[in-house]
């Protein structure tokens, strides 16, 4: 398995400073950039493309925080992660809420694609406009829900910068592992909602 920390020389920790792994990942790639390498051997050239789509990937995977504790995890654990399915309890009542919402606005969105009259459009614009408002409402809640998953990961590098080293037998004893996939969980449901969310606000201001 990769370790797309080491690869860009991150320690392994739930969170990393965006700006700064951006600028890691910027100062490696430059190095093997494809535009760099016009004067370069075929064998330095391909090399040279793998490095870079492996620093990518790295990069791609460290800035995203679902994609991230799911790699730390793995790399913990030297096992895979099960999806997410179960919704944990204190998030229950925020998925029927979510539910209801986005059945409301399909509904909606169907019944104006069928609407002609123009006394009718009007009526649905009025309509339309509640549901944007709570739509916007509701992505907010999660908005400050990831921020506070955010804080919880920010406050667990303690944690994993002062555990024993990789490979050391008590390494994972001493890790909040499970505390680090309820937060994985959470954030991973909290993603996926606030996307379904979004493209239902798309599809009301068409």
């Amino acid at each position: 398995m990769a370790d797309y920390f080491a690869l860009l020389e991150e320690p392994r920790r739930p969170w990393l400073d965006p700006e700064m792994l951006k600028a890691k990942f910027h100062a490696r790639a430059a190095t093997v950039h494809p535009d760099r390498l016009h004067c370069a051997t075929e064998p330095e050239k391909q090399a040279a493309n793998q490095r870079y789509a492996e620093l990518n990937a790295a990069y791609e995977c460290l800035r995203d925080p679902k994609e991230r504790l799911h790699h730390l995890l793995e790399l913990e654990r030297g096992d895979k992660v099960d999806d997410v399915q179960k919704i944990s309890p204190g998030t229950v009542t925020l998925f029927m809420e979510i539910s209801q919402l986005c059945r409301e606005t399909d509904a909606f969105l169907a019944e104006k694609a069928r609407v002609t009259s123009p006394l009718l459009k009007v009526q649905l614009f009025e309509r339309g406009m509640a549901l944007t408002d709570r739509l916007n409402l509701l992505l907010q809640h999660l908005n400050g829900r990831r921020e506070g998953l955010i804080v919880q990961m920010r406050n667990l590098n303690m944690a994993w910068e002062s555990a024993p080293p990789f490979g050391s037998s008590t390494r994972l004893h001493v890790l909040p592992c499970s505390r680090l996939e309820h937060i994985y969980r959470d954030y991973s449901f909290l993603k996926r909602w606030t996307q379904q969310l979004q493209e239902r606000f798309v599809q009301l201001a068409l």
